[in-house]
């Protein structure tokens, strides 16, 4: 079973995803801002801050966060250290049920899933650095918000996920482009 950090949200939510930031302070301000002017009820980060640099930029976040490593931090203690304020941050997979009884599975690599999707209704993953979204057959929502740093594909992007506790299907998930930082 995923660890499951304690949340209850509202039913009806905002979700603010992003992945990839790979120490791009600049870049995560903008998806802060971005998110808080957004009024986002929880904030999920799917992996590859790298370092502790970001967590002061990271507390500026409005709402929670929940976040999982992913295969490229090199200090978790300090990670891990820096972000008590604002959230918590695991080994991925991760669970999150909240209060409408939505299940969320966190992670950054997703064959690190097998055997934990069970019940999930929303899969968030990153590690391609592209952004996607699709469905399953069973109609489970993953969501890659691709990368916001935007240093591999030069389209730095987060997602946003709009929840429908009633009808999970009704869920709506959509990419964000981050303006670019003008080039040199």
């Amino acid at each position: 079973m995923a660890r499951q950090p304690e949340f209850a949200p509202k039913e009806q939510m905002k979700i603010a995803v992003f992945a990839d930031t790979h120490d791009h302070v600049s870049m995560t301000q903008r998806a802060i801002n971005f998110f808080n002017a957004a009024e986002v009820d929880l904030t999920i980060f799917a992996g590859d801050l790298v370092s502790p640099i970001l967590t002061p930029t990271l507390r500026r976040l409005s709402s929670p966060l929940v976040a999982c490593f992913g295969d490229n931090e090199g200090n978790r203690i300090g990670i891990t250290g820096g972000l008590r304020t604002v959230g918590t941050i695991a080994q991925g997979p991760i669970g999150v049920r909240t209060e409408g009884d939505l299940r969320i599975l966190i992670t950054h690599q997703l064959e690190l899933c097998r055997g934990f999707l069970d019940d999930a209704r929303i899969v968030i993953w990153a590690h391609t650095h592209r952004p996607g979204i699709s469905r399953d057959s069973s109609g489970r929502l993953f969501v890659n918000p691709g990368e916001t740093c935007g240093w591999v594909f030069g389209r730095p992007t987060v997602a946003l996920i709009e929840t429908n506790p009633n009808d999970p299907s009704a869920t709506v998930a959509r990419i964000i482009d981050l303006e670019p930082e003008p080039s040199l």
